[in-house]
């Protein structure tokens, strides 16, 4: 069984660039389970909390109950559904599963793949993430879901290389040049020797979700700002002004001025004759991405 084609392929719903990484995060939650319990069933009842949070945390901007992904992976040939009445999901809403005691798990043919060959699991939540979330946000992910993707034998889960990518260090070459090396929020510019260091190319529209790699649709970003754009902490308006969520709050000096104070002003960069990043893909980061409404600039 080809179990990395059946997983990288998982039917989703897509409408016009929108994201539904629902069945991909249950994916991902299950193959956390499993490494810590390969047998154990999950009750929906008992794990739908932490399904939330993973929905609202890493999912889309619109809320989805968790129950949609439970029911409706069962269609994909990676999971299963029992009831306390016998085989089979009892259907997508929240009440039945409750109630019906419903427990999934990853297929019978999948768990023994995975307890026949271990990097099995390491290639399939690699596959998951790349497929599904930028860089920025594996760690976190990989985390919120139990997942441990270096043992503790110091060897790294394996992990398959992801079709049709572009080197990565070529394209942060280009991005930096065009930012002059600089962070386009905050003007960061570290460097050790001559090697620049905390600055990243940050896609607009991310690459999973067929965001191009040019300089059309990324930006020179530090460490800190990278993270918060790709999670909707930070964003652009339609005048390339970067805009701040209203649901981020931050009390100290360093949250003020490293993030609200970033409020209504201007990218710097891209230096003259290099591409702006086009409203195209601010246009979707703005509706996928970036949380709630936008804080008004405040008056000087």
């Amino acid at each position: 069984m080809d179990w990395i084609g059946r997983v990288g392929n998982l039917r989703q719903w897509a409408q016009n660039g929108a994201r539904a990484p629902h069945k991909p995060l249950l994916m991902l939650y299950a193959l956390g389970r499993f490494q810590r319990q390969p047998q154990r069933p999950m009750r929906y009842s008992e794990i739908e909390h932490d399904l939330s949070e993973l929905l609202q945390d890493y999912g889309p901007t619109h809320r989805t109950s968790p129950s949609y992904p439970f029911h409706h992976l069962v269609s994909d040939g990676v999971w299963e559904v029992r009831t306390d009445g016998g085989d089979g999901s009892p259907g997508s809403g929240v009440r039945v599963l409750r109630e019906s005691g419903a427990q999934g798990q990853l297929a019978a043919g999948l768990r023994g793949a995975l307890s026949a060959d271990p990097a099995l699991l390491g290639q399939l939540a690699h596959l998951l993430l790349d497929r599904h979330f930028p860089p920025s946000l594996h760690p976190d992910i990989a985390a919120a879901v139990g997942l441990d993707l270096e043992p503790a034998d110091g060897t790294r889960v394996a992990a398959g290389p992801v079709p049709g990518r572009r080197r990565a260090a070529e394209l942060r070459r280009q991005v930096l040049i065009a930012y002059e090396y600089r962070c386009a929020f905050c003007g960061f510019d570290g460097s050790l020797g001559r090697v620049p260091v905390g600055l990243e190319a940050a896609h607009v529209q991310w690459w999973a979700f067929r965001g191009p790699d040019d300089l059309a649709n990324c930006l020179c970003l530090c460490s800190l700002h990278h993270k918060l754009f790709d999670r909707g902490v930070l964003g652009l308006d339609s005048g390339r002004r970067i805009t701040v969520s209203r649901e981020f709050v931050g009390q100290s000096r360093a949250a003020r001025e490293q993030v609200l104070g970033l409020t209504g002003r201007a990218l710097i960069g891209p230096q003259q004759g290099s591409a702006r990043v086009s409203p195209v893909h601010i246009t979707w980061h703005s509706a996928q991405v970036f949380r709630g409404e936008p804080r008004v600039p405040e008056c000087v």
